[in-house]
């Protein structure tokens, strides 16, 4: 079963926490077990060296070593420093003993065995530590040794203190022990702190997942909560942005279809019907002419549309490649008014400025600026009103060329102006009042504007004139 980055991540911290703490561990083993080892070590040296010294003390005197009472001496000895000490004489035999049984009845597990000197000397020398097991013992033990010597250098005897291994082991046992236990609590604090670090860290990462799902299913209400200020964070506040982008792009996608197919319903739905009627004789033929002309303006609607919907479909995939040149935006303005000069002349429409007309040369894709101009004069005239007029205006500031177009009419309602460069947008009233209307000039020119550098916008009242404002870079 695939684990879950919140499994991984706090499984992998926790290995690599406890591995630490276990390689630590071992460190710390093996050095404390050379230091005690050692220490134990020196602690049967100056057993052996103290009682050495005492008899060799006595010796030098004059008195006999048989003569010595080191019970008592032997006894604290193995008492303090926790180790079997005892003396055996020149034969290997105990005589000594610091242990409870040989205090009480004179015999114990070290007086009823032979200690070779010869066999021990040979692998331990005095002022080491070696392990033995003395022929007394069953395991091995540290055993520190001190030959007892008369001025002659003769042998009289041998001091011994050992201790088991098992002890250090003990004793490193209970440090270990010490050591786990006084860890504990900062272990569970820090796989809490873990646990709680990580679920902070891919909660984000989760409830992305969840939204990812949900926007592919189509639904984009979902949003990720900002929990910090770093990296977390700004990741979830741009899968916020990306959603309400997606979101944006979506609702435009299911209004483009939607639009799309109102404008293309409509009139083949005229054409249809127009051409059954014709067809199945239900309109006579002396009125069949009036509806082909009917006809055929839908279909040149229909063609209008398509065509601005290509256009719209290149400027916005970035095929439509700008062709710069210079020429001269005054004259393009006169030439696209002249060309209108039928439909002015038919709604009796006043033009102003066009006399006055500066020269004013730009640098910019002269067939997509024309585009501009037509379908900004196109509305001028479509949208005025009967003896109306439209006001022509061009200058240069700076390096920008200001082109302005009024026109007396309806004006367009305060609601409508935020959405007026939208795809497919049409106010109730341009909707109602004219029908071959697309939807997209606007849009369109506000496309290619913007693919100079340049701004758009609008001035206009509801019953009062309209201003549309171009600025274009030289």
């Amino acid at each position: 079963m695939r684990l879950k980055l919140f499994n991984k991540f706090f499984l992998t911290t926790s290995f690599i926490i406890i591995f630490s703490l276990a390689v630590m561990m071992m460190i710390l083993s093996f050095v404390l077990n050379n230091y005690i080892a050692k220490s134990k070590q020196q602690i049967l040296l100056r057993c052996c060296d103290e009682i050495g010294e005492q008899i060799n003390t006595a010796v030098t005197q004059g008195k006999s070593i048989d003569t010595l009472d080191l019970t008592d001496t032997v006894k604290t000895l193995t008492s303090v420093y926790d180790s079997d000490v005892f003396i055996t004489d020149q034969n290997g035999r105990v005589f000594v003993c610091g242990c409870v049984d040989f205090s009480e009845s004179g015999s114990c597990l070290h007086s009823v065995n032979t200690v070779s000197y010869t066999e021990i000397a040979q692998n331990l020398h005095n002022g080491e530590v070696g392990l033995s097991d003395l022929g007394v013992y069953q395991a091995p033990h540290y055993v520190a040794m001190s030959p007892l010597k008369n001025s002659q250098g003769e042998l009289m005897g041998t001091v011994y203190a050992a201790a088991p291994v098992t002890a250090v082991s003990r004793l490193l046992s209970t440090v270990v022990k010490l050591y786990l236990v006084s860890a504990m609590i900062p272990l569970i604090l820090m796989f809490l702190s873990i646990y709680a670090m990580t679920y902070r860290l891919t909660k984000p990462l989760k409830s992305m997942s969840q939204a990812s799902k949900a926007m592919a299913k189509g639904d984009f209400s979902k949003r990720i909560p900002v929990m910090s200020d770093d990296e977390i964070g700004e990741l979830s506040m741009s899968f916020n942005m990306m959603t309400n982008s997606l979101a944006q792009l979506e609702g435009m996608r299911k209004s483009f279809v939607a639009n799309v197919s109102h404008e293309l319903k409509t009139p083949m739905t005229t054409i249809g019907g127009f051409i059954d009627g014709i067809l199945d004789g239900t309109i006579p033929k002396d009125k069949q002419d009036y509806y082909l002309n009917i006809v055929s303006d839908e279909v040149k609607r229909l063609t209008r549309l398509v065509n601005s919907m290509l256009s719209m479909s290149k400027l916005e995939s970035g095929e439509f490649a700008l062709k710069p040149e210079l020429f001269d935006l005054g004259e393009l303005l006169v030439n696209i008014v002249l060309s209108q000069e039928q439909r002015i002349e038919k709604s009796q429409l006043e033009i102003i400025g066009l006399d006055e007309m500066e020269s004013v040369c730009v640098n910019a894709d002269k067939d997509l600026i024309h585009q501009v101009i037509y379908n900004l004069v196109d509305n001028a005239i479509k949208f005025n009103q009967p003896n109306g007029s439209i006001k022509f205006g061009l200058k240069t500031e700076g390096k920008f060329a200001i082109f302005t177009i009024t026109n007396t009419g309806k004006g367009i309602p305060q609601k409508d102006l935020p959405h007026i460069f939208e795809r497919f947008y049409k106010g109730d009233k341009a909707r109602s009042g004219v029908k071959n209307s697309t939807g997209l000039g606007l849009y369109i020119v506000k496309t290619i504007i913007n693919s100079h550098a340049g701004t758009i916008r609008v001035s206009a009242k509801e019953n009062e004139a309209t201003s549309f404002i171009v600025t274009l870079p030289l």
